[in-house]
């Protein structure tokens, strides 16, 4: 047999192509390789697990469910971050305050949950200080009351959602019946005020005894919706300056006694009123239909436009509170929503939650708040009710809402006051006592 020689180049060659045959497809995708594995580490570094979330009901008024838009949310988020889920949890309207407080008690609080401007609980120590999450241009986005009301001590214990603020209600078609005009600008004098819920007040069946009221309200911890005749006369609460309590002296007397009045003097409010419960007195108006002007947060709104969508509403409209000594229309509470991050011990877990947070209070959820009939704590969102008048209204009153203050003690001092003023209001005790008695009980827990 012959045999072949090979030239020590041609050698080579086939040596070379063996070579490239057995390793070209590992060189060639090499850099696949590496983008996989980059991959494969990112995922396997990003956190996963379960993150608890609790909210209040805020109504979407597109499609009439009270939880849908933070369902979206979170369907949302959870897609965009594979492994993560998100426990969602209902807060009562009335008693969500004294549920979270009660968690924060055994140590069993969720990991988010709305804290608003609530300067008590900013200051227990429970929350995440966020500042080193949050980069100058997205701090600056906020608007200045709305990023005030969640610093304390130079830091940032929430981020806020929106805003909102209290405001009168009417039911207008009760204002047609008895031929009574409302306040053609918003704006009533409480003179004015009282003439008209007079007229108001009367008796439709005709057994010698008023069923038709021409205010209605309730007296609740944590609810200022009658505040804004508390304190139409001038009256503060908490004293911007020193942080004291300050509701005490002639503006307060005199602005309780126009709150009592209604009920004990000019008896144009339900017999049960300063007893009766938040739910009782909303009903009144929305459904029962017994109350002609009613004040309430700016996001009942869209409640009742809901009812109206379902024939079981009426015509409404909205204006200011009337007006005292203080020479404008006051309504009072802390007006700016917010979410907080509970104490976390997984740091990767605390980057996950503030990475919720932020798709909870994007820039779009922002504009779509109309929904909820709220408006954006963001500056540069734009108009978001170009084709609302009553809310484009409702709006130039956000200048109006005066913040009651920070004080540490506020829960413990906001139900004294409260106590106080529904004693006032069932007539047990005079305006001036009522006053007296709260600042010396308040003054106990001061000093």
């Amino acid at each position: 047999m012959m045999r072949i020689k090979y030239r020590p180049f041609t050698l080579f060659l086939c040596l070379a192509l063996i070579v490239f045959i057995l390793f070209a497809p590992h060189i060639l995708m090499k850099p696949h390789i590496d983008e996989l594995v980059d991959k494969i580490f990112v995922k396997e570094i990003q956190w996963k697990g379960v993150i608890t979330v609790r909210d209040y009901p805020r109504l979407d008024s597109t499609t009439g469910y009270k939880y849908s838009w933070i369902m979206r949310k979170i369907k949302e988020f959870e897609k965009a971050n594979p492994g993560v889920f998100i426990e969602f949890k209902p807060l009562d309207s009335e008693s969500g305050r004294m549920e979270l407080n009660n968690a924060i008690k055994t140590n069993s609080s969720p990991d988010i949950a709305p804290v608003g401007s609530d300067f008590e609980m900013i200051s227990k120590g429970v929350l995440e200080p966020l500042d080193k999450y949050l980069v100058r241009e997205e701090i600056d986005k906020y608007k200045l009351n709305a990023i005030s009301a969640v610093k304390y001590d130079d830091k940032i214990w929430g981020i806020p959602y929106m805003m909102e603020t209290y405001c009168v209600f009417l039911n207008l078609e009760l204002f047609d019946q008895r031929g009574v005009e409302p306040p053609k600008d918003g704006n009533w004098s409480y003179d004015e005020f009282i003439k008209t819920v007079k007229e108001l007040t009367y008796d439709k069946n005709g057994d010698g005894e008023a069923d038709i009221y021409g205010f209605n309200s309730y007296i609740r911890s944590n609810a200022y919706n009658a505040w804004g005749i508390l304190l139409s006369d001038g009256g503060e609460i908490i004293d911007i300056k020193n942080g004291k309590y300050n509701f005490y002296g002639e503006n307060a007397v005199s602005g309780l006694r126009k709150l009592a009045d209604l009920k004990l003097i000019h008896r144009v409010t339900p017999e049960d009123f300063g007893i009766n419960s938040p739910s009782q007195a909303w009903r009144s108006f929305a459904v029962d239909k017994k109350v002609a002007v009613y004040p309430g947060k700016t996001s009942f709104v869209n409640v009742l436009k809901r009812l109206n969508s379902l024939g079981k509403g009426f015509n409404f409209g909205v204006v200011n509170y009337p007006i005292g000594k203080a020479g404008i229309p006051v309504s009072s509470g802390n007006s700016v929503s917010a979410y907080g991050i509970f104490k976390q011990q997984d740091e990767e877990k605390l980057k996950m939650c503030v990475k919720f947070l932020k798709h909870l209070t994007d820039d779009e959820g922002q504009k779509e708040l109309y929904k909820q009939g709220v408006f954006p704590v963001i500056k540069n969102v734009g108009a978001i009710y170009n084709n609302d008048e009553l809310m484009k209204n409702i709006e130039k009153s956000l200048p109006y809402s005066k913040p009651i203050g920070i004080h540490s003690n506020w829960s413990q001092i906001d139900d004294i006051l409260q106590n106080q003023i529904r004693m006032a209001i069932i007539g047990k005790k005079s305006p001036k006592d009522a006053i007296k008695n709260a600042k010396e009980r308040i003054d106990q827990l001061e000093y």
